[in-house]
């Protein structure tokens, strides 16, 4: 929760176990609640405008009630692989929804197993479904999260081609992020203790939420998540795709945000170190002194960008036997990688890179920083706030 100004005002938090898919939404639901009823009561009543980051492309199927009737197919679901030719045939070759995780891969899948005409249904993104718990609207969604669902976000419209395929009637009606919907349901202002008169607006994506928390506003301003893996994104003048690299583009306003994702990042490093020893042989390097070891760190074979081959055998060879040099050569061989990222972005037509904000836990590592910026040659700084919330919050009080 934020005021005019950006200064938070309350934060809540609920963290849930592993649960099974055909219980997750029932926790989507209490958990939302249970935020909300964590902040303090005051507070609650003085929000005007609520909106909601979900994952991008995990989606699902609801009936014309909104009661779920499939159980979720998450971000990472590879169901719709089955799906690709199909798709093939009529998209772009550059378009997004070619993809097996993509929201429209998913939602052929879903028509093709599910029984029942199209009219009985509606398919929502996890944001969408979140937003309609509170203001009662189904069958809306935004730009953001349906990018992947084939939404052109240029031209504000579904695309010709998509007309091929039998889906009119389940498509969501498709509005910016941050428009208001609609006031909170009577019972739910009730229940939660909200205001009348609170606006719930359209959401976002995680991703690009984290990005508009990290502070980075102008063209060629960028950031980078240090987590698992490593994913870039950069704001752009310029539209930018390219299916061959996993390469896409969000619209910011009038501006474009556009990255990709590799497979290398933190989870090779904790293949070989703890967070322990991280911490203490990431001091014993020395960040200005180029390693001589160039690696391509993967857990497993194949990566998408910015070198775009599935068969790509991961190097980590040769690997010497002091663990310092050997960490030197990690960290430098994947700052390597998101340089070539961001040459790779520019190359296609993007922004020049200017400046560099990093999220993730490889953020809080200031060797690989410094060793980062060496190769980045721009300045790298720490993001203003870490909470890809704050993001939204600020995303639905700019409207941008």
């Amino acid at each position: 929760m934020i005021d005019a100004t950006g200064a938070v005002q309350a934060e809540a938090q609920w963290a849930f176990a592993a649960t099974p898919l055909a219980e997750l939404t029932a926790i989507w639901q209490s958990t939302l609640y249970r935020l909300i009823e964590q902040i303090p009561a005051s507070i609650r009543q003085d929000i005007t405008r609520i909106a909601i980051d979900g994952t991008s492309a995990t989606v699902l199927l609801c009936d014309r009630q909104g009661t779920p009737i499939t159980e979720p197919l998450l971000y990472n679901d590879g169901r719709g692989i089955a799906m690709m030719e199909q798709l093939k045939q009529i998209a772009p070759a550059n378009s997004v929804v070619l993809s097996a995780t993509s929201s429209l891969a998913k939602l052929l899948w879903l028509i093709h197993h599910t029984p029942g005409t199209l009219e009985n249904y509606y398919f929502l993104h996890q944001a969408d479904w979140l937003a309609f718990l509170l203001h009662g609207k189904l069958g809306i969604s935004d730009y953001h999260n349906a990018l992947k669902l084939g939404y052109d976000p240029e031209k504000l419209e579904y695309p010709s081609w998509m007309k091929q395929l039998p889906l009119p009637p389940i498509l969501p009606k498709v509005l910016a992020p941050g428009t208001p919907v609609g006031d909170v349901t009577p019972e739910i202002a009730s229940r939660l203790g909200l205001h009348p008169d609170c606006q719930v607006c359209t959401g976002t994506t995680d991703s690009i939420a984290a990005f508009l928390a990290s502070g980075a506003k102008h063209p060629g301003e960028a950031l980078t998540s240090l987590g698992s893996t490593l994913v870039l994104k950069l704001l752009s003048h310029t539209r930018v795709e390219n299916a061959d690299y996993g390469i896409y583009s969000h619209r910011l306003g009038n501006l474009w945000l556009t990255g990709g994702a590799s497979n290398t990042g933190g989870a090779v490093l904790r293949q070989f170190f703890s967070d322990r020893e991280l911490e203490e042989l990431s001091h014993q390097i020395n960040p200005e002194q180029e390693s001589p070891l160039d690696y391509y760190p993967l857990l497993k074979r194949g990566d998408r960008f910015p070198i775009n081959d599935p068969d790509l055998s991961p190097k980590l060879e040769p690997q010497p036997a002091n663990p310092v040099e050997f960490l030197h050569g990690l960290l430098e061989s994947i700052a390597r990688i998101e340089a070539r990222g961001y040459q790779l972005l520019q190359q296609l037509g993007a922004t020049p890179l200017t400046c560099v904000y990093t999220a993730g836990g490889g953020a809080k590592n200031t060797t690989w920083t410094a060793i980062r910026q060496r190769q980045l040659q721009v300045a790298i700084q720490p993001p203003r706030h870490i909470e890809a919330a704050y993001g939204t919050a600020l995303f639905v009080r700019n409207r941008f």
